[in-house]
């Protein structure tokens, strides 16, 4: 039986995902295994990144990878004595750019509430729509050359 694809935001702060993006991983909420058990091979995934760093203040507020979700399953890693965090492959997209999501929250039928639209992202991950998802690849991937 073929299962329909489904699309994921995983919120992180930028230097966490970047870390994951050059090891071709994802981590949710911190290393929870919940989030990454609802995925599946094939389905797609956007990561944000609210921030720069994690644990300071410094905004982001882009969405910063695309990436599909490998066949692998779920594993854990002892990151030290008191972090084992959950992880999963992911193929990431190259050549793709950050993307602020303030020109697209308009658009977005995720953020219902487009005055405080960051409450949309407090969970940390979650499915959005086919339609959210490309419209937020496409203003990633194509660029207006000056």
């Amino acid at each position: 039986m073929n299962r329909e694809t489904h699309y994921w935001v995983v919120v992180a702060a930028r230097d966490h995902a970047s870390s994951g993006i050059a090891q071709g991983i994802v981590q949710a909420n911190h290393g929870k295994e919940a989030p990454l058990r609802r995925m599946h091979p094939g389905d797609s995934l956007l990561i944000y990144a609210p921030k720069q760093t994690f644990g300071e203040n410094a905004p982001l507020q882009q969405f910063i990878a695309i990436g599909t979700v490998a066949d692998e399953p779920v594993y854990q890693v002892a990151v030290s004595d008191d972090f084992q965090p959950f992880r999963r492959r992911v193929t990431y997209e190259k050549n793709v750019v950050g993307t602020p999501v303030q020109p697209l929250i308009e658009q977005l039928s995720f953020i219902q509430n487009k005055t405080s639209w960051g409450y949309a992202f407090r969970s940390g991950c979650f499915a959005i729509s086919k339609a959210d998802f490309d419209l937020i690849c496409s203003s990633m991937t194509t660029h207006d050359h000056v």
